[in-house]
């Protein structure tokens, strides 16, 4: 394992943003930025041996401050929707800002996506720390969070930890935008995608859950077998026509959750992970624009694979709950693997 850092770029404020260099025995590499504890580049071998960068980013630190797709990020307090910004812990109402049609989406104006994050090397790790303070982007409790990047053989492994003095509310996940033929070649309409899921989290018109947790089969959302991702995305379904393609949780019903095939380079993505759910994402809202090198980006010219609590679980007590207690210790771990 190799571990180095070079100056990516300095904030309007100052502060000096680093991209960290992990690359392990292989020649794999993963570029991650103390901004947003942001996967920048992730480059792999094809079936050829030929290095592919296999996520959307950009070059220089000014684009992602302008962005607003969360690429790359780490997102937290709470990843994905709460249904109008509003929930209620302990008694207590809490009312967040709405950033996304009537939600609240990714943590709010300032999440964990907008902040530069401590970081230092820790053996072959690279550990990113922050704390948020109590009332940050209106939620409760000083959080002590970490999020933990090191290669394990093939496999990228991302793991979250954090604390609270406070009972609040966690789920944290990584938006990296998978394009396995590489960033910025075409679209992901011909990968390959198998996904062990058996339901899915229904949702309105606005991606906002309405409670009722339905079966994939005989859906545009069944993908327990491989098939394409564009095979079914572009029809009448209301499970993805609203939302110009897929932008929904799936509950996770087996180990390794998702296998993902580029079908130029033949590079595959096994992924993996102890939380319940995932959002699998297929860029429908990216609008065109330059990525790394010049690169192409825009609508489907990507997915995501985010690991995740259930979007708006807070107001759904019967699903697995997001609320981390004060006298508790979050712990998760998520893993990409490339073959």
């Amino acid at each position: 394992m190799d571990i180095s850092r070079k100056l990516f770029g300095t904030m309007p404020d100052g502060t000096e943003v680093f991209c960290w260099i992990l690359k392990n025995e292989k020649g794999f590499v993963a570029k991650i930025l103390d901004y947003g504890a942001t996967v920048q580049s992730i480059i792999v071998p094809d079936k050829n041996g030929e290095p592919v960068d296999v996520v959307l980013g950009y070059d220089t630190l000014e684009e992602y401050i302008a962005g607003d797709c969360y690429i790359g990020a780490t997102v937290g307090r709470f990843a994905n929707r709460i249904k109008e910004g509003k929930f209620e812990l302990n008694g207590e109402k809490y009312e967040l800002c709405i950033n996304n049609g009537p939600n609240h989406l990714h943590g709010g104006k300032k999440g964990f996506d907008r902040c530069v994050w401590f970081a230092k090397q820790i053996g072959e790790k690279v550990v990113f720390s922050r704390i948020s303070p109590d009332g940050e982007e209106g939620y409760p409790g000083n959080l002590e969070v970490k999020v933990i990047f090191c290669w394990e053989g093939d496999s990228l492994k991302i793991e979250y930890e954090a604390e609270t003095d406070r009972d609040t509310v966690l789920n944290l996940t990584n938006h990296s935008y998978f394009n396995l033929n590489g960033a910025g070649n075409g679209k992901v309409d011909e990968h390959v995608l198998q996904m062990n899921a058996d339901r899915f989290t229904v949702c309105d018109q606005n991606c906002t859950p309405t409670g009722e947790l339905a079966s994939v089969e005989g859906t545009a959302m069944d993908f327990r077998n491989p098939k394409t991702i564009g095979i079914d995305a572009y029809n009448d379904e209301p499970c993805v026509k609203p939302f110009g393609g897929y932008d929904a949780n799936f509950v996770i019903s087996g180990h390794p959750f998702a296998r993902a095939t580029g079908n130029e380079t033949g590079i595959t993505l096994v992924a993996d992970t102890d939380q319940p759910g995932v959002q699998l994402y297929t860029a429908n809202a990216l609008t065109e624009q330059k990525g790394k090198g010049g690169a192409d980006y825009g609508f489907r010219s990507a997915f995501c694979l985010e690991t995740q609590h259930f979007p708006d679980c807070v107001n759904h007590p019967e699903w697995p709950s997001p609320i981390l207690r004060k006298s508790e210790k979050f712990h998760s771990v998520t893993t990409y693997t490339f073959i």
